[in-house]
């Protein structure tokens, strides 16, 4: 039935453009996905992919707090430092996102990672910089620190990293695209043990490389080499994985639009049932079904996490008196048992349960590691990690996929590119207040990011509810 002036109602014009662009992911005999081209899709390259940038930043996780203090700063410059990434990814994501949306995913994906590699390129120049002296600050608050030379310099390389940081949001918005919704669970689940595996190898290899009469120095080399095969993978080996935009409804192309094609070289069609639809902005994303709640829990979990990101290495330095190669391995340990969480136990439990159950137990157990964080036993700390690899492993890879379960395949790229923001906010958030609170609270600050994620476990019942409504 026709709507005013003859038009077609938009939830019905948004099913019609869901089952086009379902049409689209051809699948062979087998049940194989294919791309528009025809091309069977194998997700290798994008599991790799998402290896190789989680290796780039884990490779220099154990050493950035020694490192951030030996150029002059303390555990606020900490926090500030790590959460420039996010803070510009707040405004990259989005636009990336949306990019991906209407030109394709594969280029904006090589777009953020050419960024990954000229940041830390970057990064790997501050390194021979001399300590020149920008800043000094003593305040009871902040406490003490000197702004040097290559200190700024690393600002800037994390936060141009930040701007084209998209990587996340247009891979998992790729992997939707040629994922059916019975196997999301399971391929989210995928993406998160190749990024833990990247975790595992990275915190590794920097305890080896950092022991090196180079220090810091061939670590951050690591990096760019790695950033380096990524890039070349990208190019090579992962193919486009729609065969259409999602422009807006008889849009004009402008100039601007052109102008931004050409130089990147997008030369993807438009649906023809896409065009009638506009692009969805900020406003049009909060009115989807569920969708805010679902920004708001993305808020908080990374507001816990990220507490947590900023306080425990401090707190291993302080309190566990841990160098480097100790953090590596704990990191090292940390996340195998992710991986395996996410490997054999998510694949047996995703038949089992729902998505929201996992979610909802999985919160449970995260804000429980947190807690056991606070007492700073060795033993404990241990036994967090395991607790932190169960509630994690199960939690993140189900909340991944009831959100893009959600966005349906219309909006996966903006939706994801928002997501990425509001973690992003969160993540900003986190990473400065997390150093403020250690200064202050020392271990009880871990207390903190327990609530939050409890909190967090309280509001994820009503999941069980957004899973009713996806049957439908």
């Amino acid at each position: 039935m026709k709507g005013e002036k003859g038009k077609i109602p938009e939830d019905t014009q948004e099913k019609v453009l869901e089952n086009t662009l379902e049409e689209n992911i051809e699948k062979d005999p087998e049940g194989i996905p294919k791309t528009p081209t025809g091309e069977k899709v194998s997700l290798l390259p994008l599991l790799t992919v998402n290896f190789i940038g989680t290796l780039g930043f884990s490779i220099v996780l154990p050493f950035l707090v020694f490192l951030v203090e030996r150029l002059g700063g303390n555990a606020f410059i900490y926090g500030l430092v790590s959460s420039m990434y996010p803070a510009f990814q707040l405004i990259g994501a989005p636009i990336l996102g949306r990019w991906s949306d209407i030109y394709g995913r594969k280029k904006v994906l090589l777009l953020s990672q050419v960024g990954t590699l000229l940041s830390w390129i970057i990064f790997l120049a501050a390194l021979f910089l001399p300590l020149t002296t920008l800043l000094e600050v003593d305040s009871e608050i902040l406490g003490a620190f000197v702004l040097t030379l290559p200190l700024a310099v690393l600002f800037l390389a994390r936060a141009f990293d930040g701007l084209t940081g998209g990587n996340v949001s247009v891979a998992n918005a790729y992997l939707a695209d040629v994922t059916e919704e019975k196997d999301r669970n399971r391929n989210f689940g995928k993406m998160s043990i190749s990024s833990n595996l990247g975790f595992i190898v990275g915190p590794a290899l920097a305890g080896l490389l950092s022991v090196t009469m180079y220090g810091e120095i061939m670590p951050v080399l690591g990096a760019v080499i790695i950033s380096i095969i990524g890039t070349l993978l990208i190019v090579f080996y992962v193919p486009e994985s729609r065969e259409c935009s999602l422009a807006g409804p008889g849009e004009p192309k402008s100039e601007r639009t052109k102008s931004v094609r050409k130089a990147f070289g997008y030369q993807i069609k438009e649906c023809g049932t896409a065009r009638k639809i506009k692009k969805p902005g900020f406003r049009e994303v909060l009115r989807l079904p569920h969708i805010p709640y679902m920004m708001g829990l993305y808020f908080l979990i990374f507001l816990g996490f990220n507490l947590f990101y900023t306080a425990f290495p401090l707190h291993a330095i302080t309190v566990l008196d841990w160098d480097i190669a100790e953090m590596g391995i704990y990191f090292t340990v940390l996340s195998a048992l992710l991986v395996f969480v996410q490997g054999p136990v998510l694949s047996r439990a995703s038949k089992r349960y729902s998505d929201a159950t996992l979610i909802i137990f999985g919160s449970l157990m995260l804000g429980t590691n947190f807690m056991l964080l606070i007492p700073g036993n060795l033993f404990l700390t241990y036994l967090a990690a395991g607790f932190f690899a169960l509630g994690d492993g199960l939690m993140w890879p189900s909340f991944l996929s009831m959100i893009s379960k959600l966005a349906g395949r219309q909006y996966q790229g903006t939706v994801q590119g928002f997501a990425s923001s509001f973690g992003s906010l969160a993540s900003i958030t986190g990473l400065i207040l997390g150093g403020l609170l250690y200064e202050m609270l020392a271990g009880t600050s871990f207390l903190i990011a327990a609530l939050i994620i409890y909190f967090v476990f309280l509001l994820t019942f009503r999941l069980r509810i957004f899973e009713k409504s996806l049957r439908t």
